[in-house]
């Protein structure tokens, strides 16, 4: 497969902060791929570099092989970023936004049917000629969507593109995006919202304090990390007057009668762990197991880069 985007060696300081410490990276044409990590790992200031709004203090990035520095037209022209905050200029209709950011570009009224293709997929009809002013934050965000989108490039960067929004546009969001992948757009994804990520990715990268500390595709990423674990949560009648020394490792969580529990399905048998807490006194009234998830992953793995 052809890079959409190569990141080799970047490194980023603002004063003695070091935001990025020689970041390697490479994303893949036609992927949807999962750029996380927690606040201030780096992720918004990779996505700066690679959208040419920050200079790299060392390394090179570059958009289906257009270096972001040295060839920065092309690069811009691949590139539609969605930023997290919500920019809008409050003095144009939904509509003049849209040909205005696509005039950037050198595009005119020949664009005017994507443009309309792009209003009616984020349900923006009823305010294509409403000013940007009396829109809501989740209107704002669409139109953020359709800006980035306005000169069909082949990557979309989509940075925390569901903080703040209800659950009809997310789902309007996430149906659209899909489409999007369908058709060949390669998706770059930022979020918090880590079910998105684990539903949506092919491949996941977990950046935290600008070190990249995993990237693989997703069950190959849960498999390596973590093996075959999972959680139990038992629910006894009572509290426990005090939980089984033996247990004492696999407990994660205690709230009144509920114990949550993570075991390694190779090791800890769960007959065991109910046989403890029976001898300890508990009675059982329900159980439950999960299979270990992304978020497991993103908590073990930044604890473990904190320790």
């Amino acid at each position: 497969m052809d890079a959409a985007i190569t990141v080799n060696e970047v490194r980023k300081h603002y004063g003695k902060v070091q935001a990025l410490k020689g970041l390697n990276l490479t994303i893949e044409r036609g992927e949807f791929f999962g750029l996380l990590g927690p606040n201030g790992a780096g992720k918004s200031t990779l996505i700066n570099i690679i959208a040419g709004l920050v200079r790299a203090d060392a390394g090179g990035v570059a958009v289906f092989g257009h270096d972001v520095v040295r060839d920065y037209r092309h690069a811009r022209a691949q590139l539609g970023v969605v930023p997290q905050e919500l920019v809008f200029d409050p003095f144009f209709s939904v509509r003049e936004v849209l040909r205005i950011q696509a005039g950037y570009f050198g595009l005119g009224k020949e664009n005017d049917p994507w443009l309309d293709e792009l209003i009616d997929a984020l349900d923006l009809s009823d305010k294509a000629n409403v000013n940007m002013r009396a829109l809501s934050g989740g209107m704002k965000r669409r139109v953020l969507i359709a800006q980035a989108l306005v000169h069909k490039p082949k990557v979309l960067v989509l940075d925390e593109p569901t903080a703040g929004v209800d659950v009809e546009l997310r789902r309007t969001l996430w149906q659209f995006v899909k489409r999007l992948h369908r058709d060949g757009l390669t998706i770059v994804l930022t979020t918090h919202y880590l079910e998105e990520a684990e539903t949506l990715c092919d491949r996941i990268a977990i950046i935290d304090h600008g070190t990249l500390i995993a990237l693989d595709h997703k069950r190959a990423l849960l498999e390596k990390v973590t093996g075959a674990r999972c959680r139990l949560i038992v629910t006894l009648a009572a509290p426990l007057k005090a939980v089984p020394e033996s247990l004492s490792g696999m407990l994660k969580q205690q709230e009144g009668v509920r114990l949550e529990f993570q075991l390694d399905k190779g090791r800890d048998p769960i007959m065991s762990v109910l046989d403890a807490l029976r001898a300890a006194g508990g009675v059982l009234v329900d159980l439950q197991t999960e299979e270990t998830d992304l978020e497991d992953i993103f908590v073990e793995l930044t604890k473990r880069k904190r320790t």
